[in-house]
């Protein structure tokens, strides 16, 4: 199989070309597992944590917003998509034409490759939460109606995904991402950054600043449940998907203040500490704009799990990217 991640230098890109190499192979066209020969990762960006040392990946700096480089990528020989670059939430508001350029241009021009080729790849396309805009509950059918500039431009990639999927050209899937925590890395544009960053830095050892009250509740999923879905929502047969390909993932829905108290809890008072409170009423007003509380039936019955507890995501944080180590 030949397998391509755009954004694939990225933090979830990179984490599940990991898992992909360790698991070496994935549902293909026959409807049984077949082995990865290529994983290409497409990055605009240099990558800021090491790549995956393996003769099977090919690592390819080029920018989704020209279709003639994603024409040289996508070819007859290409199995399976993972479509993660983007611009995140905050710099899709911050900067209008840039989230239309990357997140709906680019987006489009990843499907018109796929439809000159002589293929059927599958494409999984990272969708969000933000798509359904001030719903406060939401299931499979609560109807999209964002409330931001990201959060709309993922609903049109998704309703372009249907029909580039109805017509053939490819087989599409969307998967509906909470916020995902903890983060690890360096703090990005997304409005959401700050739900990891009060947990990530205070454990690496440095101060954090929390923009909303601790009342303030997000769905949140860790990036290793969130690396798993991709590779179910992948693996799912399309039979199963029907017509409609946005899948919901489910998250757990803790207040900014139950993850500093489990933070407290794990680490200790003096790390949960090193968080400023420090209002914003900007991200308050984007994070308020989000869903609070998911039930997808859909996600459940193909077997997507989210965390059990606020205290487990914080555990995988320490045990998949600190070495089970903190700083005190």
């Amino acid at each position: 199989m030949k397998v391509v991640i755009t954004g694939g230098t990225g933090m979830l890109g990179r984490r599940l070309a990991l898992r992909l190499l360790a698991n070496s192979e994935l549902i293909g066209h026959s409807g049984d597992k077949e082995r990865i020969d290529r994983l290409i990762l497409v990055d605009a960006y240099e990558p800021v944590e090491p790549t995956p040392a393996d003769p099977r990946v090919e690592i390819i700096k080029a920018d989704i917003c020209d279709p003639k480089v994603l024409d040289k990528i996508i070819d007859d020989n290409v199995d399976s998509i993972f479509h993660f670059a983007a611009v995140v939430s905050g710099g899709a508001e911050e900067d209008f034409n840039l989230g239309y350029n990357v997140n709906l241009d680019g987006t489009r021009n990843l499907f018109e490759s796929c439809k000159k080729v002589n293929a059927t790849p599958r494409v999984i396309f990272t969708s969000s939460l933000a798509v359904y805009g001030g719903f406060r509950d939401i299931v499979d059918d609560t109807p999209l109606l964002p409330q931001s500039s990201y959060g709309a431009q993922k609903a049109i990639g998704e309703i372009m995904l249907n029909d580039y999927t109805r017509k053939g050209f490819l087989d599409g899937r969307s998967l509906r991402l909470p916020t995902i925590v903890v983060r690890p890395g360096k703090p990005n544009r997304a409005a959401s950054g700050f739900a990891s960053s009060i947990l990530r830095e205070p454990l690496q050892g440095s101060k954090a600043i929390c923009p909303v009250s601790p009342e303030t509740r997000m769905l949140i999923l860790s990036p290793r449940r969130a690396v798993q879905a991709f590779i179910d929502v992948h693996n799912a047969e399309s039979d199963h998907l029907g017509f409609r390909r946005g899948v919901m993932m489910n998250g757990i829905s803790p207040s900014i203040g139950e993850m500093v108290f489990a933070l407290k809890d794990i680490a200790g008072s003096k790390i949960a500490d090193r968080i400023i409170w420090k209002p914003d009423s900007e991200i308050q007003r984007m994070v308020d704009s989000w869903p609070w509380f998911a039930n997808g039936i859909i996600g459940r019955e193909l077997g997507f799990e989210p965390d059990e507890s606020i205290e487990e995501v914080v555990q995988s944080f320490i045990e998949d990217e600190l070495d089970g180590n903190i700083l005190v």
